[in-house]
């Protein structure tokens, strides 16, 4: 049997009526208990669950409908739940602690003034309400963020064309993870900063990758949420390709992260050019899109989330070590490797990143040796005729690393560091006397910069961190993995674009947020220290669309 009765004049948010519906559904005296605003949607909902009373028929979008379902007739039941209902309404209006000091408004306009310098709207408010206060927003020059969902595909696409007509940002409908300027909105996890700009259509797509990249010691700049439908052939990207412009003109985003849900060709080929147009590394996420290349020009690919985590991380410390070296002005590399798999992963690399491809035949152990470039493997049974292996005498590399002051076309020099048992006592002090050598045989003009991985653990003999403290003290890039050394050189070796002054969307230097809807965002917003303001919105003329309009047009 179903018990309803309506509570006049009475808005609160739905979640918050969701929270006390599953709390008065705990009562052993009923079936189930549903708390809903009279919303046309909601109501629309009552009826499909087997919730609906006649008496719903006169609520209006500020009223809210209770419907208790229970196994017998018995009038005090009802009553409990009247009781505990009043009294969850009382807790919610008194808030908690933290709620005292949040400043809250009853108007837009107050809102405006309460906080002037406002320039993003948060609206968790019901979907079919979310779009009129949207374009509110937009009206007034800030940006905004719509964590509501059932917001019809026509808005979404109205909302976001007029946003970027007036270069401004709507991030959603159904949006629900962004983190701007270190600012925490809707769904959030407090982030290490960085330098890798995260731009996602998924939001537990976005938490998940960014958790992975504070996993991995690495930081981010922004984290900018699209809403689900964004790369839609329908939608066509608006958001994601003012996120894209947003993040290539923020100075310090300096490598990018894309995440989405499978999206439409035509869509996903158009942000992929914008992408490329950043000028910036991109790793590139589309979930179910396989590529046929793991990389196309400044964009990779990735399969996974831990795969575009991982990526990213690896283009975030290359990026870094590329802009604390001095420039290699071009030139070619040297590869000089005691270990012969190190050589051969070294020069198949490279050559991938160079366009060229390794050298087949390993004559005198040349792994790679096309347009100047050469990786060596010195261990190749030609070195070792009547002399020890390299690992336990490094002689011979240390004469050929000294020499290289004589050729300056050799602009960057990679070198392997191998420890353990069997190998030299202390390798890294006799290479950094020869690398000094070769240094200084240079002019200013031809610098030689040096890229070394070091092969080995805390606890053998040489111990590997008393190694890079010397490596590193003499200035020698060291780096975790071939792969990252790889990228490095070859980026050392490519032409510096010239930088000129950046110009950053003001959305990125700051967030002040105007929120509408759930109060326990804008309680999260201001323990983050974010300047923000409580806007108690209630659907305007009892939420009569057509009442609604005409007084608008009437202020």
């Amino acid at each position: 049997m179903i018990h309803a009765f309506i509570k006049k004049g009475c808005f609160q948010d739905s979640v918050s009526l969701m929270i006390i519906s599953r709390k008065l559904s705990e009562s052993e005296s009923v079936e189930d208990v549903s708390v809903m605003m009279g919303t046309p949607a909601n109501k629309a909902l009552l009826e499909t669950t087997g919730f609906w009373h006649d008496d719903f028929q006169q609520a209006t979008p500020n009223d809210i409908c209770v419907a208790i379902r229970t196994l017998a007739d018995d009038a005090t039941v009802t009553q409990q739940i009247v009781e505990q209902l009043d009294a969850a309404l009382v807790a919610l209006a008194q808030g908690t602690g933290n709620d005292q000091s949040l400043v809250q408004v009853k108007r837009w306009e107050s809102a405006c003034q309460k906080l002037p310098q406002a320039n993003l709207l948060l609206i968790s408010i019901a979907g079919e309400y979310a779009a009129g206060l949207a374009h509110q927003a937009l009206e007034s020059g800030k940006n905004v963020m719509i964590f509501s969902d059932n917001v019809t595909l026509d808005d979404e696409i109205a909302l976001k064309t007029r946003a970027r007509e007036r270069g401004l940002l709507v991030m959603g409908p159904d949006c629900g993870t962004s983190i701007l300027a270190g600012t925490p909105l809707a769904f959030a996890n407090v982030m290490p900063k960085g330098n890798i700009g995260v731009i996602g259509a998924s939001g537990t797509g976005i938490q998940e990758l960014t958790s992975q990249i504070a996993l991995a010691g690495e930081g981010i700049t922004h984290a900018i949420g699209l809403g689900g439908r964004d790369l839609s052939e329908q939608v066509g990207g608006i958001s994601a390709l003012t996120a894209l412009e947003m993040l290539a003109s923020d100075a310090p985003s300096q490598v990018l992260a894309f995440v989405s849900k499978p999206p439409a060709d035509t869509v996903r080929h158009r942000v992929i050019q914008a992408m490329k147009a950043s000028g910036k590394p991109v790793v590139a996420l589309f979930l179910g899109y396989v590529s046929p290349v793991a990389r196309d020009e400044n964009v990779w690919f990735a399969a996974t989330l831990d795969e575009a985590a991982r990526l990213a991380c690896l283009l975030s410390r290359v990026t870094s070590r590329v802009d604390t070296c001095a420039p290699a002005a071009g030139g070619v590399l040297r590869g000089l490797y005691t270990g012969g798999t190190l050589a051969a992963e070294a020069a198949m690399l490279l050559a991938s990143h160079l366009g060229i491809e390794p050298d087949p035949l390993h004559h005198h152990g040349m792994m790679l040796d096309a347009q100047g470039h050469q990786v060596i493997d010195l261990g190749d049974d030609f070195y070792t005729v009547g002399r020890p292996h390299p690992m336990i005498d490094p002689s011979l590399r240390n004469q050929l690393v000294a020499g290289l002051g004589q050729q300056p076309d050799v602009s960057v020099l990679m070198l392997d560091v191998v420890l353990g048992y069997g190998a030299t006592d202390s390798p890294a002090g006799p290479l950094v006397e020869a690398i000094a050598k070769a240094q200084a045989g240079r002019s200013a003009a031809h610098p030689l910069q040096v890229i070394a991985t070091v092969t080995g653990t805390e606890r053998d003999p040489q111990v590997r961190s008393m190694q890079i403290a010397i490596l590193e003290d003499a200035g020698i890039a060291v780096v975790n993995s071939l792969p990252e050394a790889t990228l490095l050189a070859v980026e050392l070796l490519r032409p510096r674009p010239v930088h000129l002054a950046e110009s950053t969307a003001a959305l990125l230097e700051g967030v002040a947020v105007i929120n509408a809807g759930l109060r326990s965002f804008a309680l999260d917003l201001q323990a983050a220290d974010t300047p923000v303001v409580h806007y108690s919105w209630v659907p305007v003329a009892g939420g009569n669309q057509q009442l609604a309009r005409l007084l608008e047009r009437l202020q």
